[in-house]
């Protein structure tokens, strides 16, 4: 029933993903979110994500930021961190994550996506056919029409904590 929204898999950082091994997998591009995967919402890279995009680069990834929020608050973020970017995203569209995959020179089998929110991020990979890895939100204080689909996420990963197995593609 929820399925449309699952995401591939579920972790509670993206920290601590092993990306090393989706590398070897044969993944080669990561779409990110920003707000509330990789730093609190509105805050600037810390050292933390300039460290996790260095590590990238070295792996042999390329990256994609996508936002729905503007220019002004995405191109700084991306340019610390040193990616690429799409702001103005309007999630879960799917012609930006096509355009981000476009920038990265990858396609569906071979980018993966990470993000904090089903109804935008998650969904938004699964239409357009890529994998997706939900994140819990980095802070959790947020604006109130986040706040109410928060509600409404749990109730969608109650079911998918029943429905899957302990082993995801990661």
């Amino acid at each position: 029933m929820f399925n449309t929204f699952y995401p591939d898999a579920y972790v509670a950082s993206a920290y601590m993903i092993n990306f090393e091994k989706l590398y070897d997998r044969g993944y080669r591009g990561i779409i990110f979110d920003i707000d509330n995967t990789l730093v609190m919402h509105g805050a600037p890279a810390d050292e933390r994500a300039v460290r996790l995009f260095e590590g990238l680069r070295r792996t042999g990834f390329d990256t994609c930021l996508i936002s729905n929020n503007q220019e002004p608050r995405v191109k700084p973020f991306a340019d610390s961190v040193k990616s690429r970017y799409v702001s103005n995203a309007h999630k879960p569209s799917v012609k930006n994550y096509k355009k981000a995959m476009e920038l990265m020179g990858t396609d569906e089998e071979t980018t993966l996506f990470v993000g904090d929110q089903l109804f935008t991020d998650v969904w938004g990979a699964k239409r357009t056919g890529i994998k997706s890895i939900l994140v819990k939100p980095v802070y959790p204080k947020e604006e109130i029409q986040i706040v109410l689909k928060r509600y409404l996420e749990k109730i969608v990963l109650y079911f998918y904590k029943r429905e899957k197995d302990k082993e995801t593609f990661l």
